[in-house]
């Protein structure tokens, strides 16, 4: 067996015929494409580190955070999930500076398939690294905007028909049929040609570029076999997860006795045992 110990962060991509996934880039990057059908043990030591302080916590919030962070850090505000409540606009955000280099620049308006076709937004520099966090097997922008919070306007006004969740359960148990995301496009300019008009007039027309040629990214994951049922591991109650690892998607581990968030338990030490 060979060990590898440190404290869980996402998983590193990189977008290829098959989407590649490391972790510990510090300690020499363990690529677990390479460990696909092997055994593997994940064993949380009971040390949990703040991913933005690095101070112990006993507890994590928010996929990694110790409490003060996660009560002072606008990276933790409920603006991220909800950013058409922007609260640098309301000139209430708790690190304006932050903001400035994090929500004050351009965002991309994608459909993505998922789970099933979804409307999403990250910053233009995060492509297609969200894609693949969400384990998207399709993904198209379809409109580049001047802030974080001008992409939240136009998401929830896209949402209303298509809808902005993945259900990760449905996501892990095999990729979805091949949907013609310019031909959802296309639908959406034309329902909502009024409400991305108004949007426009109220914040300016260069607040909202609508890219109606920007190329379609097809993503292929790392999976051996698909779980018929998605079953959560989770080391609050467990310590030590063990299986067989049967594909990577998204950032999740499949193993044959469940499947693992890697995001969710950011800042765990866990030390990682895989066959030699």
């Amino acid at each position: 067996m060979n060990d590898w110990q440190g404290c869980l962060r996402k998983m590193q991509t990189e977008l290829a015929d098959t989407v590649r996934y490391t972790v510990f880039p510090e300690k020499g990057a363990l690529c677990l494409n390479d460990q696909l059908g092997q055994s593997l043990r994940l064993e949380f030591t009971g040390r949990i580190e703040c991913v933005a302080c690095d101070r112990l916590t006993k507890k994590s919030f928010n996929q990694g955070y110790c409490f003060p962070c996660f009560r002072k850090l606008a990276a933790c505000d409920s603006c991220i999930v909800s950013p058409e409540k922007c609260h640098l606009a309301e000139g209430t955000c708790r690190e304006p500076d932050w903001a400035e280099s994090h929500c004050q620049v351009p965002h991309i308006v994608y459909l993505a398939n998922t789970s099933s076709v979804k409307v999403g937004i990250t910053r233009e520099t995060q492509l297609p690294t969200r894609w693949i966090d969400q384990g998207a097997t399709q993904a198209k922008p379809i409109a580049r905007v001047q802030t974080r919070y001008f992409s939240g306007l136009l998401e929830v006004l896209l949402a209303k028909e298509v809808g902005d969740r993945t259900a990760w359960q449905t996501m892990l148990k095999g990729n979805g049929a091949d949907q013609d995301l310019e031909h959802i496009r296309q639908q959406l300019m034309t329902s909502c040609a009024q409400g991305i008009a108004d949007l426009q007039l109220q914040h300016g027309e260069a607040a909202f570029e609508l890219l109606e040629d920007a190329s379609e990214t097809r993503i292929t994951y790392p999976v051996l076999s698909w779980p018929e049922k998605v079953k959560a591991h989770n080391f609050d109650k467990q310590a030590v997860v063990e299986g067989t690892l049967m594909g990577i998607k998204g950032q999740y581990l499949m193993l044959d006795t469940g499947v693992l968030s890697m995001r969710k338990f950011g800042g765990y030490e866990v030390e990682i045992k895989v066959a030699a």
